[in-house]
């Protein structure tokens, strides 16, 4: 079944946010180790803004407009949290499902979709797909990358040091098609030659800094959000030296980043509820007050073709999809997920479509048309 919410129907959306009740935020475990710097999972979710906020009132009491975008979203028939979709053209589009240990794809013509179970126990977390079709998996509760051959229908299963990379996290390709990965609980990257299916990790410094988000620039240089601390990481791919970067604020957390062309580090603090940038030129960042402020708790994030910045407030019910325009430096499009979202935790954008695919923890593949 899918459901789409459209920009007809966001202002009836908006309406009964604001009258909405508070509501339980979602449970995540990927948080399920402690953060005392951050509020609990199972702190009660903040009101959600009201609709003339939501609608674009500045702080001057003048009406902005604020652009609602398309989303639709597809039940997905199982459970175990689907989640990090992938596609390659918009038409078949693959996903996880993490508790229950299963790849599945979808067909977006037919809505149709198959379940592909892993080995038990593999939690898969994350997912990309390479060139030629094959699907590559982060086997997080199972120390291990799994391939899966389309064609064949076999896995290939490459195992990660279960002492410094026990539990990989997100994958993400490099322009030479190998794959770099964070480990969160192990607070290490990690690096995957394809070719020689050799891996080569590399700790993080900080004690107890759970690497999470991890994009590659413009300039190959790989970036990971620390979620544990107030830093981001950079590695240098040649040398592989790992540096880290501090954040303004000690009490910020980034957990997903996105990166424009002009190699500009995006992040979401999912403590504070800011937007910020960080720039390696003048290793200086600026943050934007998110319009949920410390209730966002800002989650996926992406950036599409205009250097647009996209995340998902996860912090009030229904999650709002939020789009920020970093040339006018204004928050531009506010959009609930049709489905209420309950959390949504990473994104995909595709280019030739200007598209970016997600899942919700209320079961859904979900598709944002945002160009």
């Amino acid at each position: 079944m899918r459901h789409t919410l459209t920009p007809l129907a966001v202002l009836a959306s908006l309406a009964l946010m604001a009258c909405s009740q508070d509501a339980p935020a979602p449970a995540d475990d990927d948080a399920a180790e402690s953060m005392p710097e951050s509020r609990s999972a199972e702190d009660p979710a903040p009101v959600e803004p009201a609709a003339e906020e939501a609608a674009g009132e500045d702080t001057a009491g003048e009406a902005t407009a604020t652009a609602s975008i398309d989303i639709e979203e597809w039940e997905v028939p199982w459970d175990g949290r689907p989640r990090d979709p992938y596609t390659l053209d918009g038409q078949t589009v693959w996903f996880v499902g993490q508790q229950n240990s299963y790849i599945a794809r979808l067909d977006v013509a037919s809505g149709e979709m198959e379940r592909i179970d892993l080995r038990e126990g593999a939690g898969p977390h994350n997912l990309i797909v390479a060139p030629d079709g094959d699907v590559w998996y982060a086997g997080n509760r199972d120390a291990h990358i799994g391939r899966y051959d389309v064609e064949t229908g076999e896995f290939e299963f490459i195992d990660t040091p279960a002492e410094t990379a026990r539990d990989p996290h997100t994958l993400v390709w490099d322009a030479n098609g190998d794959i770099w990965f964070s480990s969160q609980q192990a607070n290490s990257v990690g690096f995957l030659d394809v070719s020689e299916r050799s891996v080569q990790i590399l700790p993080v410094p900080t004690e107890g800094a759970r690497p999470y988000g991890i994009k590659i620039a413009p300039d190959g240089t790989v970036w990971v959000a620390l979620f544990g601390t107030y830093k981001l990481a950079s590695i240098n791919p040649q040398t592989m030296e790992l540096t880290e970067h501090d954040l303004p604020r000690e009490d910020s957390r980034p957990r997903r980043i996105g990166i424009t062309s002009d190699g500009r580090i995006w992040y979401g603090d999912y403590n504070g509820g800011y937007l910020g940038v960080y720039d390696p030129q003048s290793a200086s960042a600026t943050e934007w007050e998110m319009p949920s402020g410390e209730n966002a708790r800002p989650y996926a994030l992406a950036v599409d073709g205009q250097d647009r910045i996209w995340f998902v407030e996860t912090g009030v019910d229904p999650n709002w999809f939020v789009g920020f325009d970093p040339a006018s430096e204004r928050f531009f499009s506010v959009t609930a997920v049709p489905s209420g979202g309950g959390v949504v935790r990473h994104m995909q954008y595709l280019p030739q479509t200007g598209e970016i695919w997600f899942g919700s923890d209320m079961g859904t593949i979900g598709r944002a048309q945002v160009e």
